[in-house]
């Protein structure tokens, strides 16, 4: 009980740190970002940055794994707060500016094959750790995706995880509408690898699918989260718009109380 308190207390201040970063840069993807702070959250209170690498293949919720990485002390409060500012190299997108982002992400299909390749790296050098790769479902459009799902599952990477932020919106309309990837647990199991799902939002099934990796000795791993794209603040939730959309001083204000309201 007392972790879940945690982790309340954890994404909560990240929802409106996050939320503040994007208002003061005026960029984009506030609703991206909110729908994967809660797996964040989670993923960051279990590794261990000096054996494990998280890749963030939905590159465009950079600003949420920049508040992350200085929650776990690998940047400052100054680094975290030049976050989109003239000059600074903690852009709108993880780029691996510092060892801690150790490739590229927003570019979809990317951030998978550099999780094979991290993974078999330590496969091959007996390295302890694991490699965890935070993916969008639209990710699941991808070529190259299903390339390094077959390579993951051929070189019996356990040490490979993915986490899927299944919130069923991309950037143009609904995932089902675009190109259909259900169903996704049959997809994966069919190429060889230990499938869980879990609801993105309960701390306490998130936890449990990250302890005692691998699911399965031999198989990569992969959790698929479902989620609610903007989770957090009403007028985000489902709401496509603000995939892209910045946001008004008054669409900050109420968001911020919302935000601050909901913790009590």
């Amino acid at each position: 009980m007392d972790n879940i308190i945690n982790y309340k207390r954890i994404s909560s201040e990240a929802r409106k740190k996050t939320l503040e970063l994007i208002y003061r840069a005026q960029t984009s993807h506030i609703a991206s970002n909110f729908s994967c702070i809660d797996l964040l959250t989670v993923i960051f209170e279990k590794v261990d940055l000096d054996k494990d690498k998280v890749i963030l293949s939905k590159g465009w919720a950079a600003a949420a794994l920049y508040y992350f990485l200085w929650k776990k002390g690998r940047i400052t409060e100054d680094e975290l707060n030049s976050y989109c500012q003239p000059g600074s190299k903690f852009i709108g997108l993880a780029e691996p500016v510092i060892p801690d982002i150790p490739a590229a992400g927003g570019s979809m299909g990317f951030g998978l094959p550099f999780g094979v390749g991290f993974a078999l790296a330590k496969k091959l050098k007996k390295e302890d750790g694991k490699i965890y790769v935070l993916m969008s479902d639209g990710e699941m459009q991808c070529g190259t995706t299903w390339e390094s799902t077959l390579i993951g599952a051929h070189h019996k990477l356990d040490n490979l995880v993915i986490i899927v932020d299944a919130n069923k919106l991309q950037a143009m309309g609904k995932v089902e509408d675009i190109l259909n990837i259900e169903p996704l647990k049959d997809k994966w199991k069919a190429f060889g690898w230990e499938v869980a799902e879990v609801n993105g939002h309960n701390f306490e099934e998130i936890e449990r699918s990250l302890v005692n990796l691998p699911l399965r000795e031999g198989k990569p791993t992969i959790i698929i989260a479902e989620t609610l794209k903007g989770k957090g603040v009403s007028f985000f939730e489902g709401n496509n718009l603000y995939h892209y959309k910045g946001l008004s001083d008054e669409e900050y204000q109420r968001a911020l109380k919302e935000l601050e309201e909901s913790n009590g």
